[in-house]
């Protein structure tokens, strides 16, 4: 039954993987047309917009359906280790971001290898930093809860850097700021409800566990710690869940910045003291810096922690093909969803998709994995589910 659900769960991202990319090379084809119409007489501009103007319809449907994807493999991208024994997370991580960096070669050979700006890296090294929080977290609330959490702020992060124009990033104006305000509002409102639903975060019994490089006995024929041995197993309920919450906060608020640095390159493009100036105003350009970002960050932390621990990793071969599975939705979300941002624009795409991954990781951790108890419980969650939705809609419409 598992080889079936991992075998559906590869299946369906390559084929994803397949159109996104065909789509990113059309994409990138009429992008050069554009940058290449910016040189030619007033009358073929003028049939050049004629034509594009013909085409909205087309690109609208185009950017619904990369959001529409990306939403449901972001949602689902931990799905398939939820029921697998990671131990601390680190070497799954690892396995995971290797996964991302492979996929964004394949893409980056797609568009035709542009400019690679190390400075676009930073943004893999800060969404590395966050990812090293999400095993505890999915352990500690478990997948719907953790991931709502960090979608809520990730989303407040990246409202934030766009309304009032952090890290150097040209501020966007609302045209209804009041109901702007309310929207974010309501998304914080929306994290603070979910801070009270109780959840049940256990993932399997013990006799699933298959460490591959633990040594269990020692020259003094003792065993060592068991493998599932993890320090957020060892905190009370209470203290866990609060741990868990705060993780995921603070996760999300990383995830928001992710792609600060894009956006930095991008603003600056047109600046002529820039060093970035005449950089590429297209997202998918920077994707594989991105991913080098995260995979050398990834790396660093993985070989602090074999040595932190003695050079005996917890490393757990079923793990394997679960992270790279995990890898490859997250990397293909990541185009989407980008795609989707020149089709509708960062401000519809951003919101709608951190409320709609966060609504799907919803739906599989309360109706699939039965996280959430309690008649209570199942009301605040539902109650924090539609607040955010709500919020998102008034963030866009704004």
């Amino acid at each position: 039954m598992f080889s079936l659900t991992v075998l559906q769960a590869k299946c369906t991202p390559l084929f994803v993987f397949v159109v996104a990319l065909l789509m990113v090379s059309c994409r990138r084809t009429e992008h050069s047309a554009k940058r290449g119409g910016e040189h030619v007489g007033a009358g073929k501009q003028d049939a050049f917009d004629f034509t594009v103007n013909s085409t909205n319809m087309t690109h609208f449907a185009y950017g619904i359906a990369t959001n529409v994807v990306a939403v449901l493999l972001y949602g689902s991208n931990f799905v398939p280790v939820k029921r697998i024994e990671i131990g601390d997370g680190m070497f799954f991580q690892w396995v995971n971001c290797a996964a991302i960096w492979v996929v964004s070669m394949v893409g980056d050979l797609m568009l035709q290898s542009p400019k690679f700006y190390p400075f676009a890296m930073l943004g893999g090294v800060i969404w590395a930093t966050g990812n090293l929080a999400v095993v505890p977290i999915i352990k500690a609330i478990g997948l719907g809860l953790g991931i709502l959490i960090w979608a809520s702020s990730s989303l407040l992060m990246g409202w934030a850097t766009s309304r009032f124009g952090w890290f150097g990033i040209a501020a966007q104006d609302a045209s209804r700021p009041i109901m702007n305000y309310c929207g974010a509002g309501l998304c914080l409102l929306s994290m603070l409800i979910f801070v009270f639903v109780k959840t049940d975060a256990r993932l399997h019994p013990n006799a699933d566990l298959m460490p591959l490089l633990i040594d269990r006995t020692t020259d003094s024929g003792s065993y060592g710690p068991s493998p599932s041995e993890f320090w957020i197993d060892f905190v009370g309920r209470k203290t866990r869940r609060f741990t868990g919450c705060l993780l995921a906060v603070v996760s999300g608020l990383l995830y928001g910045s992710t792609f600060a640095p894009i956006l930095y390159i991008k603003s600056h493009s047109s600046c002529h003291d820039s060093m970035f100036y005449g950089a590429s105003v297209y997202e998918l350009d920077y994707v594989y810096a991105q991913c080098s970002g995260i995979f050398i960050a990834s790396t660093v932390y993985f070989t602090i922690y074999c040595a932190a621990m003695n050079n005996r990793p917890r490393v757990y071969s079923r793990a394997v093909l679960p992270g790279l599975v995990s890898g490859l939705m997250w990397a293909l979300a990541t185009y989407c969803c980008l795609l989707a941002n020149n089709y509708l624009g960062a401000v519809v795409t951003f919101p709608v998709v951190s409320a709609g991954y966060g609504l799907v990781a919803a739906l599989w951790g309360s109706l699939v994995f039965r996280e959430v108890k309690g008649l209570a419980s199942c009301f605040m969650f539902f109650l924090a589910t539609c607040v955010i939705l709500v919020g998102s809609v008034l963030i866009v419409i704004s």
